[in-house]
């Protein structure tokens, strides 16, 4: 593959609604090109892009994927995401890699949820967007339905280039409204026909004036001089509407739509044309922020000529070829073998060797210049890395990913595997930034958190699959703890007599609730009942017990134990016989003392749609919690509910949410403190939980 200059690469995600034909565009646009030598489906698991067979076996893509092609002297780089909300990290990523974000939306179900989301996070991300209408051959799509609904819902911006003409519910053509020319397809190939009249289909000419109208009058926004001639009644030139739909997308205030059917490709040559000609190349729009070695912010233009400045936008952890850094060039110049800095962890490390995707494919290349993506293999950088020459070093922004919000406890099912799965899965955290896991430090458990359970699930099969780790996954245990509500004076007692010396030792000892987590040892003896040299042993022998409460055996907080008497035997009394005997007071003392159940108590922040506030509050009521308070959420819209939830509450709240707000809203929780178990739930609690001695 020729090298190409940053003038003529364009960087396109493809983002969008699970479902919506992101991956089938992707193998049309691949087919078309000549990339690939044959057109792919996604249920026959045979596209390029959807290669891992994590992706084969769901039929439906889990990770981004990089396919590059050549055509009519571009280089187009495509980054094809996930739509499913579990992984949406991904989408995340490949946004920030591109130039510009094509959303996919099926012409038969029309905007949902995924298309909100892939056009937020591209506004958010200030990347320019364009709408793809797809399967049009499906016998319920409806084009202009779709079209209706996007500037509805996404406003005035929204700019129709390709539009289909339908005559008896069947497209028989398709115009371009730039070159006002129609098209028909004859075994996948374009031919260009009549433009349609009203013996074609009904006020068709009427629609098509129309539509080329809104064209007009949206590229007139675009500029003075343009605003000055459409006002006159002047009609633009192709050239003029060319230019001002390519300026107003770099400006985000027009958002073109065309259409497609990617089964039957018609609709791609044209797709391949405005490609060319409206999306922009990484010299329109693609220069980025960053922080110096002094802490100031400067501006990195797209420039071959600059200083390296390279980003690391995601990490594959690959069994046989090792890690690979996905890396977009921002600056300079990429070489194989280059000594570079890298700004986020502040280490000289030397470039590994550089490669051009199409899909699993590699080509290798030696040199990669401003503009462009590639992937690196066998480097230490991790995603959100910043490469640098060392005579500017700056740092770039890391990647905004969500937090993971789905619990759940996995332990190695083979005895001797867990090093094997922890060797794997700190790869796939370097891989994945919306995954955790790390031991629970009350329960002790090994928690996997992630996105929802088809996330986590991916993750597991995973281990299993590619790295040969398999586990046992379950809900996680609660962290309930114990303690008392009443003050009492209990006497421990051991005495034991088996030949030789014996064993003595006698204390009384006041145990009651004080606000601690640890325990809050005292010693008011007199006439040295006890000898001061037992004291420790005492505190010791307590210590240990409140690890483990009388209940059901959680951790005990809360408690102050303070010696008052006791007795001793001269030559009987040691250590470990006043240790127990402390061990039986306490236990003996807990009983006494009214004890209870605490649980976690977690603060809670959900961020869902206005219509959904209702639903979410009553959601939470039903799990026990307390709503705070209501406010405006920053984006239209939406509301955000604070309230305090039992944690053991709140292990599938992630799904319900999401089914419950058809994927839009989101929260956020950590532990706050503790409160006592309602009665009620005390003796399912324990007959969960308790220790068999």
């Amino acid at each position: 593959m020729k090298r190409y200059d940053n003038t003529h690469i364009k960087n396109i995600a493809l983002a969008g609604h699970a479902g919506s034909g992101k991956t089938s565009l992707c193998e049309a646009l691949l087919y078309a090109a000549g990339a690939s030598d044959r057109l792919g489906k996604v249920l026959d698991g045979n596209t390029v892009s959807d290669y891992t067979g994590e992706e084969i076996k769901r039929k439906c893509s889990v990770y981004t994927s990089l396919s590059t092609f050549e055509k009519d002297g571009l280089k187009i780089n495509l980054l094809d995401s996930p739509g499913l909300f579990d992984y949406e990290n991904e989408a995340a990523e490949a946004i920030n890699a591109s130039g510009c974000v094509m959303i996919t939306v099926s012409g038969k179900s029309g905007v949902k949820v995924g298309t909100h989301k892939a056009y937020e996070r591209a506004q958010a991300d200030g990347k320019p967007t364009m709408f793809v209408v797809t399967k049009l051959d499906d016998d319920n799509a409806n084009f202009y339905n779709t079209l209706t609904q996007l500037k509805a819902e996404f406003g005035p911006t929204v700019c129709p280039v390709v539009v289909p003409v339908i005559a008896d519910r069947k497209i028989v053509s398709y115009v371009n409204l730039i070159e006002m020319k129609a098209y028909k397809y004859e075994n996948g190939k374009a031919v260009e026909t009549d433009m349609p009249d009203g013996d074609v289909s009904e006020k068709m000419e009427y629609r098509i004036d129309g539509l080329r109208e809104a064209v007009s009058e949206a590229v007139a926004e675009t500029d003075e001089a343009l605003f000055d001639k459409f006002f006159s009644g002047e009609a633009f030139t192709q050239k003029e509407l060319t230019d001002g739909i390519h300026k107003g997308l770099n400006e985000g205030i027009i958002t073109p739509v065309t259409c497609v059917s990617a089964t039957t490709m018609a609709g791609i040559d044209m797709l391949m044309k405005e490609i060319d000609l409206l999306l922009p190349a990484p010299t329109d729009n693609d220069t980025k922020e960053g922080v110096d070695s002094k802490g100031d912010l400067v501006e990195i233009k797209n420039d071959e000529n600059g200083a390296l400045a390279a980003f690391v936008f995601k990490t594959v952890a690959d069994p046989f070829v090792g890690k690979m850094s996905f890396i977009k060039v921002h600056a300079g110049v990429l070489k194989t073998g280059a000594e570079v800095v890298n700004a986020t962890t502040g280490t000289t490390e030397k470039v590994g060797k550089l490669a051009y995707l199409v899909g699993k494919k590699q080509i290798d290349v030696s040199e990669v210049p401003a503009g462009d993506i590639c992937v690196a293999t066998k480097m230490n950088a991790n995603t959100n890395d910043t490469l640098c020459d060392p005579s500017r070093v700056v740092k770039f922004e890391a990647i905004s990913v969500p937090k993971p919000c789905y619990d759940l406890a996995v332990k190695a099912k083979a005895q001797g595997d867990e090093s094997k799965i922890s060797a794997a899965m700190q790869r796939m955290l370097e891989e994945d930034l919306t995954i955790s896991y790390k031991q629970d430090e009350q329960t002790n458990e090994m928690i996997l958190s992630g996105l929802g359970g088809l996330h986590l699930d991916s993750v597991i099969s995973r281990l299993k699959d590619v790295f040969g780790a398999d586990v046992v996954t379950s809900e996680p245990k609660i962290a309930y703890k114990e303690t008392i509500r009443k003050k009492v004076k209990v006497q421990g007692r051991h005495k034991k007599q088996s030949g030789g010396h014996g064993q003595f030792g006698d204390v009384w000892i006041e145990f009651e609730p004080c606000i601690t987590d640890e325990l809050v040892f005292e010693e008011k003896v007199f006439g040295g009942a006890v000898p001061k040299n037992f004291f420790p042993a005492v505190e010791k022998g307590l210590q240990e017990c409140m690890k483990k409460g009388v209940l059901a055996g959680f951790p005990v907080v809360g408690v102050k134990a303070i010696l008052v008497d006791g007795s001793y035997h001269p030559v009987d009394s040691s250590e470990m016989a006043f240790k127990t005997a402390a061990s039986i007071a306490f236990k003996e003392g807990m009983k006494q003392a009214e004890p209870m159940l605490l649980e976690p108590i977690g603060n809670l922040t959900v961020t869902v749609p206005d219509d959904n506030t209702g639903d979410v509050i009553g959601e939470l009521n039903k799990r026990r919690g307390r709503v705070l308070g209501m406010e405006p959420a920053s984006k239209k819209g939406m509301t955000v509910v604070t309230a305090e939830v039992p944690m053991a509450q709140m292990f599938d709240f992630t799904l319900v949410l999401r089914q419950m707000t058809q994927g839009r809203g989101f929260f956020e929780m950590e532990r706050a403190r503790y409160d006592q178990l309602p009665p009620n739930l005390v003796a399912d609690v324990i007959a969960k939980n308790a220790v068999v001695e």
